[in-house]
């Protein structure tokens, strides 16, 4: 199977855009740092989303637009080659054509050689732009809006202006490569559940659950989850982000599984987020179906109104409404989605949806009291005139889920 990546042209595409959309200012997007022997690097991910690059720490991206070169409108920092430490790091090698014409940038310096630049960057431009998220008050400053900071009490007139939603409204809007990868995701999250309602039985544990998803994911080109699996059996499945995942699910359980594949390189790529509530018995009792059927006419009532300019908010109270009517507005914690990305919440810069975007319908109620929760979630791409379900394929109704786990357990 043709493995789905992002292609060079594509980030050049983004880093050009972003650089007139700066309208000369400088901008500065860090790598950030981290990573080693306890843990994969990741990226912050507008640095990602802008140059592909998911492993080189301390990376800083420089976008310049006042430069008169056009080959210094954009510099790739990088830190020091250290052919010591990368004996146990991993090679980087020195920096020379191969490794530009690797990163797709015809300027790559080390880090030693980024505050001069910035400098000159900042005295010529006189206007700096913040690229990184806002932070709140109790919050560490953003990393760029901290060193443009100092360098304002060095460059007399240097103005900083608010820029933090230039990525984010790029992001929002997925291209046809990472659609593909996205539905490249679902595909293998859809064998992952396959493989859950082929081993769900009482007296299985909810880890075990949690294995036959994630193995299942790993056969089929994942590399892993996109985040970390929920299965909830019982007053378990009440916790909306119940993680430990060690109960021996009972007779009469019903079992809330969020889950999905992450398709890309290592920790980093595209992925779906999904959730199914499965009678570990394979067959739903009366009450169970009551709330199920509720949750479902929401989730479907709520994906039918999706379409490109719809309000989340709007989204929200069409969910909400079905639920509340029903009785059961005070069991629904929670809002009814999200946008999925690089990061399975990922960036949501405007109240509406725009075309191109993936979003989540996730609708819920929880009965601690009755020691069950029913959640359902999909997918779904927002097109011009209304929508895909991306992931509509996983057995969602009570027939098809009853039809699936008799096939399996005959």
């Amino acid at each position: 199977m043709t493995t789905l990546e992002i292609p060079e042209a594509e980030f050049a595409r983004r880093r050009a855009s972003v650089l007139t959309d700066l309208a000369g200012a400088t901008g500065l997007v860090f790598a950030g740092t981290g990573g080693g022997l306890e843990e994969d690097f990741r990226p912050d991910l507008n640095f990602q989303y802008l140059t592909g690059i998911i492993d080189e720490p301390g990376a800083v991206l420089l976008l310049d637009p006042s430069a008169v070169q056009s080959s210094r409108q954009q510099i790739l920092f990088l830190t020091p080659h250290l052919p010591e430490v990368e004996r146990w790091d991993g090679w980087r090698g020195p920096i020379d054509a191969s490794l530009k014409q690797k990163y797709g940038f015809k300027t790559v310096m080390r880090t030693s050689h980024f505050a001069g630049a910035l400098l000159q960057s900042c005295k010529r431009s006189k206007k700096a732009a913040c690229l990184h998220p806002l932070s709140n008050h109790v919050s560490p400053i953003g990393p760029d809006l901290e060193v443009l900071q100092k360098l304002q009490q060095r460059i007399p007139g240097l103005e900083i202006d608010d820029s933090s939603l230039i990525v984010p409204r790029l992001r929002a809007v997925k291209s046809e490569p990472e659609l593909a990868m996205i539905r490249r995701s679902a595909e293998i999250t859809e064998e992952g559940f396959s493989s859950i309602l082929s081993m769900l039985k009482p007296g299985v544990s909810e880890f075990d659950v949690q294995e036959a998803a994630e193995h299942g994911y790993r056969s089929h080109g994942s590399r892993g989850p996109f985040y970390g699996t929920i299965v909830g059996a019982g007053f378990n499945g009440t916790i909306l982000h119940y993680r430990a995942n060690s109960k021996i699910i009972g007779e009469d359980d019903l079992v809330v599984i969020d889950s999905g594949a992450r398709y890309g390189s290592g920790a980093c790529g595209y992925g779906s987020d999904v959730t199914r509530t499965y009678p570990a018995s394979g067959v739903f009792t009366e009450r169970q179906k009551e709330i199920y059927q509720i949750v479902l006419d929401s989730l479907e009532t709520t994906i039918a109104a999706v379409k490109a300019g719809v309000q989340y908010s709007e989204l929200d109270a069409i969910s909400r409404k079905i639920i509340t009517d029903a009785g059961y507005g005070d069991y629904y914690p929670h809002g009814v989605g999200h946008p999925i990305g690089l990061e399975v919440h990922d960036v949501q810069p405007d109240p509406t949806a725009p075309e191109g975007a993936v979003i989540t319908i996730e609708p819920g109620i929880y009965l601690p009291d009755e020691n069950f929760g029913v959640r359902i979630e999909d997918d779904i791409l927002v097109t011009a005139d209304g929508h895909v379900n991306l992931t509509g394929n996983i057995p969602k109704t009570i027939d098809e889920i009853e039809s699936s786990m008799a096939t399996y357990q005959t």
